[in-house]
């Protein structure tokens, strides 16, 4: 079983930064990817950022503004959030593929941070 656990959210003005963790932990793990998805009212959860041990991926919308990255040794991935616009008002989900001992691999979420940035 792997846990994520996500810190960092919170209310900022518009223009400001904000900077998520998310740390994953469980017994024998071999993480493929970790990033990050965020869900606003009325939307679908959408793909903010994602890193695996040799790319980046971000969404259109935060592309120049965003910047995720990740610390192998703790499990943990980060997001760093700047010119943050009401419309990344959402809540944040951490996500992590991993891949146990046989092989298997598996999606996990954490509980998800709310961010809320005002006008």
């Amino acid at each position: 079983q792997v846990q994520l656990v996500e810190s960092g959210g919170g209310l900022v003005q518009a223009g400001g930064s904000l900077r998520l963790s998310c740390t994953a932990s469980g017994k024998s793990i071999s993480i493929n990817a970790m990033g990050w998805y965020r869900q606003a009212p009325g939307n679908q959860r959408e793909l903010v950022a994602l890193i695996t041990s040799g790319s980046t991926n971000y969404a259109d919308s935060v592309k120049g503004r965003f910047t995720i990255s990740r610390d192998n040794a703790k499990n943990t991935v980060y997001l760093q959030m700047n010119s943050l616009k009401p419309e990344d008002t959402a809540v944040y989900y951490c996500y992590a593929q991993v891949r146990n001992t046989y092989g298997d691999v598996y999606n996990y979420w954490g509980q998800g941070t709310q961010v809320f940035v005002s006008s």
